[in-house]
């Protein structure tokens, strides 16, 4: 299991599973959310986080067509721990990645939104690199058991209210 926490320690936070996936994300929206070039997420199902110390705060971010998104922070330094996908509704969170005590142990699988990486920015070489999303959940290879919940999460995502 892995953990991780904020920049001040007030919340700490374990995965009780290893990611569905890890992507780095290159759209302007984690540009701007990271202060950075990319975000670095971990797609876990929500209920396979459990928060071992303090309470993360939930805030809503309206995302015009695209529905609501919500990030979970510490109220204390702000930490982006995590956030949902439009996509996914509740049913995943997408961890960044630099709150995890051992960050270097998840490489992304995929690289998404590279029409708007910065030049600087090369996807390693055999990692698949999508100009947006990958259009079907097919399109990274992952292994069977988590391909099996890439698609209950994508299933999920299409439920009504989700």
């Amino acid at each position: 299991m892995m953990e991780g926490g904020c920049e001040c320690g007030a919340v700490r936070y374990r995965l009780t599973d290893m990611p569905v996936t890890v992507n780095c994300c290159h759209c302007r929206d984690c540009q701007r959310i990271t202060g950075s070039a990319f975000a670095l997420n971990a797609m876990i199902e929500s209920d396979r986080i459990a928060v071992t110390q303090g309470a993360p705060e939930m805030r809503s971010l309206e995302r015009e067509g695209q529905g609501d998104t919500h990030a979970w922070r510490c109220a204390i330094c702000e930490t982006l721990l995590w956030a949902d996908h439009p996509m996914m509704g509740d049913a995943a969170r997408f961890v960044r990645i630099g709150t995890l005590d051992r960050a270097e142990a998840l490489a992304p699988d995929a690289h998404y939104f590279v029409r708007s990486r910065h030049p600087w920015v090369t996807p390693p070489a055999g990692v698949p690199a999508f100009d947006t999303l990958p259009s079907d959940d097919t399109a990274i290879d992952l292994p069977p058991d988590r391909a099996a919940r890439m698609a209950m999460l994508l299933r999920a995502g299409e439920q009504p209210g989700a």
